[in-house]
């Protein structure tokens, strides 16, 4: 008899984004004179052609792959030095971090998974509300929670509310955790933390000798110059946290996929009986064991987002999509709502109005708009009663979501 991971059995309706597609593709086909119509600034995927420079690169690589002398078979799965050296120099010069301690991959969000896979039974995990879905799912999947109650918590885990009145940037436990996800700036709300709140989660992690997930996916979107960049810009951070970036975002790698994982040698863990155990080395395991490298042509292309002129590129795109950000954040206000969000990250997060729902905003949205949003429930129920817009989109498309805003929420 075949038996199955139960786990699975455990995770409530299907992810959240394929659920939004799957409302939205019943929608288009009951109305398929709207299809046209439609405008998704739901999921946040990227809409705009990668950089130039990104795009040369990897032309050149693939040619040097039609040439016996140039060609390259399997590569290190760490990722190859020219890369890895690239992201220290220009990601976390000053900071202490050896190309060593890159690991380069396919996605962050794969990373953010697989990183479970070197955390044993038994670790007591802490998750913000609202949350990116993966977090959650992910520990589900492994069998770290039981199942789940009616607003779609799961027993086993230690929820941090995120609120407005906190900033979206939840309070340190009161109780004891091992393993804590942290993603600033934050997706879903677009909120950052302070330097001084991550100065105190590192000291309750290494007090506690917890580790925090970090995920920094979204870092390059900063504008403000006092918002930390990176969770190792924070004394003792190397001794208590693994940092996660992608290429994703800022250089429009969605469907291109490549990213990277930091994990500092002095970073430690425990077995079974107490004894200290590097996660370097175990995560260098794992890396080795399940995963062949990301591709030759992409990592050539992620290396020239370091580039002088990838580094203008990036910056004219994150530039216009955080323009876009502040049009959806006006239009949302000028109608009386309350907005967070979009000032140092690519969404806007939304108050519903008063006695709507978050699925229910959602149906408005696509109904009453034919724009695709993601209802706040979906990451959480501290989600409940926002909904988040995506600025990854042309400037048309954007100035027309916010025109359609007005008309139908006004």
């Amino acid at each position: 008899m075949a038996r199955i991971n139960d786990n699975f059995l455990k995770l409530k309706a299907g992810y959240l984004f394929p659920e939004i597609a799957r409302r939205v593709n019943a929608y288009t086909e009951a109305n398929p004179e709207l299809a046209d119509k439609l405008i998704r600034c739901g999921i946040g995927d990227v809409t705009e052609p990668l950089p130039e420079a990104c795009r040369r690169a990897m032309h050149g690589a693939v040619d040097e792959q039609g040439n016996s002398e140039t060609f390259r078979g399997y590569g290190p799965e760490q990722g190859y030095d020219f890369l890895r050296e690239a992201i220290v120099t220009n990601q976390f010069a000053g900071l202490g971090i050896n190309a060593d301690e890159v690991f380069v991959s396919d996605g962050s969000k794969c990373d953010s998974g697989n990183i479970l896979d070197i955390f044993g039974p038994g670790n007591k995990i802490a998750i913000t509300d609202p949350v990116y879905p993966v977090y959650v799912d992910t520990n589900v999947m492994i069998g770290n929670t039981g199942e789940a109650d009616e607003s779609g918590a799961y027993a086993g885990l230690v929820y941090l509310p995120c609120t407005a009145e906190n900033n979206f940037v939840p309070a340190i436990p009161e109780e004891k955790v091992d393993l804590i996800y942290l993603c600033y700036p934050n997706n879903p709300t677009g909120g950052t933390a302070t330097r001084r709140q991550l100065e105190a989660w590192v000291a309750y992690a290494k007090e506690n000798q917890a580790i925090i997930l970090y995920d920094a996916a979204y870092e390059a979107f900063i504008q403000e110059e006092d918002v930390p960049h990176s969770i190792f810009e924070i004394d003792g951070a190397k001794e208590c946290a693994i940092e996660f970036r992608s290429f994703s975002k800022n250089g429009g790698f969605t469907g291109t996929r490549c990213a990277y994982t930091v994990i500092p040698k002095e970073l430690k863990g425990f077995t079974e009986s107490g004894e200290e155990q590097a996660i370097h080395q175990l995560w260098s395991r794992r890396h080795s064991t399940k995963f062949n490298g990301a591709s030759y042509p992409v990592q050539r292309g992620a290396a020239a987002v370091f580039s002088e002129e990838g580094k203008e590129q990036v910056a004219s795109l994150i530039k216009g999509y955080m323009g876009n950000a502040k049009l959806l954040r006006e239009a949302c206000e000028k109608i009386g709502l309350s907005v967070f969000g979009g000032i140092n990250a690519p969404y806007v997060w939304v108050g519903c109005p008063e006695g709507v729902s978050s699925w229910e905003m959602f149906d408005r949205m696509l109904e009453g708009a034919q724009v695709v949003i993601t209802p706040g429930a979906g990451f959480g129920a501290a989600g409940e009663g926002y909904f988040r817009i995506s600025a990854f989109n042309s400037r048309e498309n954007v100035e027309e979501v916010c025109r359609r805003v007005e008309e139908n929420l006004g």
